[in-house]
């Protein structure tokens, strides 16, 4: 295999894809190179190729009518990936995917089954949330190809070290599928960083050596990265250890599927308000089907992120197709002006609440459609102040002013990342409310760290991290953000309506490095094999201190969560279907991030055998 010659990073995000890259010094004295980023030549219109640096992460199913979709490495394509998918969206609806990452951690579909779009007609070839991510990487993985490599094998990017961005909150499932993803297309020198890590290694990169001005030992750093699907938070603190400053994540939230898409549907639902009031005046009546609907949401997101910006835009015109021939053009139209959005966006999901506000949780229905699971409460602020206050004591020794235990972790800087953080109004609004919860506590206010582009910071970290793995740039030290567990059912006699008692096993403490292993010490342990169990897998962001085989028997309720579980078929190796096989556990945290379990027959029936099990869909071997 050659030696990579390039540090390639790749956003593969909700609503943008983008990829940055830097040659790989030969001379250990020169500077570190700065990332650059790439121009993605994609279709912009039927028969019209641009360079641009944002791919949109839309996927376009052609009808035949289309003709191909040609593009510079694939004249006869009969899909669209990037800008002209993503304007398809508001004529063609039905043909187009949106939003696949956000299916590609939903636990509750088989995200290897061709379900996208969702609710297409039958007319319409169906693909799954895991190959519409890898088409995307594929189309990166043919651009550079294009542009860089330009035949010469070495140059390729599937030659090249790569390290893809993932929300910090996706569990270990989503992980895995999204490598499994990137292996589909072809990267296999990959490594995995969590977004707002990479957000904090852009700011790094473009701060040079300076940086040391503006976080000193003692900061703690809040990251606040809300994109087109997710609110992803993040707390890297600077330690001085030993006379040296060091960055570590000390704080993870929650995945919560909360962002530019919810914005989006809100001013959807306006919008069609508008349009269904205008036609009463004008004496008719108006109601949109299910497609239209969607097409206004397209609709939306273009018109909210042209207002929400910073330009200078007052309004935006909306407009998709109408029903009958009644309609002048076939087409409906209305305008929505900034300040109609600014106040349904900044009230609705970053309202002003105090720092003990929480998220809402209300009762579900017991028949719901089968959709993406949102989170129950819009207000992206009350997420953060939860956020804060699990994590109190996240940092060693962190007692708030007069010998208090602190309510909050106090952050003293904030970064901000994410399409949606592009707003300045946005951003003012979650720097204005964290400074009051700040003072509630008697603490100072926190002070905003200048990025870099937003829509490019994430790829551009990836790049810069890709560096510093190689001696070329600070560290931040992470590991896992959770503890994992595994769980083990206890021996004890059928009671009718009594489940039988569960303990959770730490296989994996938080901080757990990639890279690394340990065996797991948990007393005398069996494996069912030859027929179909379930592996029962728990997480926790705030129990820090469990170590490697620490059993735990009982738990508060928001301790630990069970995760989706896992349902594999342990082969039998020449034992009877049905044996419980003695076994000891070992764990690892793989360089990309995901964990594996290892189960180790204490009688062997050949050399190394063991049956292993990660913490995704993917099964055992």
């Amino acid at each position: 295999m050659s030696t990579p010659r390039y540090v390639v990073g790749i956003d593969l995000g909700t609503t943008h894809c983008a990829i940055a890259y830097a040659p790989i010094p030969t001379d250990d004295t020169a500077e570190p190179p700065v990332p650059e980023m790439l121009s993605i030549p994609q279709l912009v219109a039927q028969g019209t190729i641009e360079a641009r640096e944002l791919l949109p992460s839309f996927f376009y199913v052609a009808h035949e009518s289309d003709g191909p979709q040609s593009l510079p490495w694939d004249e006869s394509r009969t899909y669209v990936v990037g800008e002209h998918a993503r304007a398809r969206g508001v004529d063609a609806p039905a043909r187009v995917i949106a939003s696949a990452k956000s299916w590609l951690c939903h636990p509750s579909v088989d995200r290897r089954s061709a379900i996208l779009p969702p609710g297409a007609p039958e007319d319409v070839e169906r693909i799954s949330p895991v190959e519409a991510s890898w088409r995307y990487l594929e189309h990166l993985i043919e651009a550079w190809d294009h542009v860089v490599a330009k035949g010469d094998p070495d140059l390729a990017l599937t030659k090249q070290s790569v390290v893809l961005t993932v929300p910090a909150s996706f569990d270990a499932s989503a992980r895995e599928l999204t490598t499994e993803a990137a292996y589909a297309a072809g990267l296999e020198d990959l490594t995995l960083l969590e977004e707002p890590q990479a957000a904090f290694y852009a700011w790094l990169a473009n701060r040079g050596d300076t940086w040391r001005k503006d976080v000193t030992a003692g900061d703690v750093v809040l990251v606040v990265d809300v994109g087109g699907g997710t609110s992803d938070f993040s707390v890297i603190a600077a330690v001085d250890k030993g006379g040296e400053l060091v960055l570590e994540r000390v704080a993870v939230g929650d995945h919560i599927l909360l962002g530019g898409d919810n914005m989006d549907m809100l001013l959807a639902h306006m919008v069609e308000q508008k349009m269904v009031a205008e036609a009463e005046e004008a004496g008719r009546s108006l109601e949109l089907d299910r497609w239209q609907r969607i097409s206004l949401q397209h609709a939306a997101r273009g018109a909210k992120e042209k207002l929400l910006g910073d330009g200078k835009a007052k309004s935006a015109q909306i407009a998709i197709a109408g029903k009958g021939s009644k309609l002048v053009g076939g087409t409906l139209r209305t305008e929505i002006t900034r300040e109609e959005v600014q106040a349904a966006i900044v009230d609705g999901f970053f309202p002003v609440v105090d720092s003990a506000a929480r998220p809402a949780v209300r009762a579900r229905a017991a028949l719901t459609q089968l959709g993406l699971p949102y989170a129950q409460d819009p207000a992206v602020t009350k997420h953060l102040a939860a956020l804060l206050a699990r994590h109190a004591e996240a940092l060693p020794g962190g007692e708030a002013k007069k010998g208090k235990a602190p309510k909050l972790l106090q952050p003293t800087r904030i970064l901000f990342n994410g399409g949606v953080m592009k707003s300045p109004v946005l951003r003012e609004r979650v720097a204005g409310c964290i400074d009051a919860w700040l003072g509630e506590e008697g603490a100072e206010g926190a002070r905003v760290l200048e990025g870099a582009d937003l829509d490019l910071a994430v790829a551009r970290g990836a790049a810069a991290y890709g560096l510093a793995r190689l001696g070329r740039g600070i560290r931040i030290r992470g590991g896992t953000a959770r503890a994992y567990y595994v769980g083990i059912e206890g021996a004890v006699p059928a009671v009718p309506g009594m489940e039988p008692p569960v303990t959770a096993l730490c296989v994996a403490p938080f901080g757990m490095e990639e890279g690394t292993s340990a065996d797991v010490a948990g007393g005398e342990l069996g494996v069912i094999v030859g027929e179909r169990v379930n592996f029962r897998f728990f997480g926790s962001s705030v129990r820090r201190k469990d170590p490697v085989g620490a059993a735990i028997e009982r738990w508060k309720k928001d301790e630990i969560e069970e995760l989706a579980p896992i349902e594999v078929d342990l082969p039998t190796e020449g034992r009877a279907k049905g044996d419980v096989v003695p076994v000891t556990l070992r764990s690892s945290v793989t360089e990309v991030g995901t964990l594996l379990l290892e189960a180790v027959p204490l009688e062997p029936k050949k050399k190394d055998e063991r049956w292993k099990v990660e913490l995704s869909v993917r099964g055992s071997d």
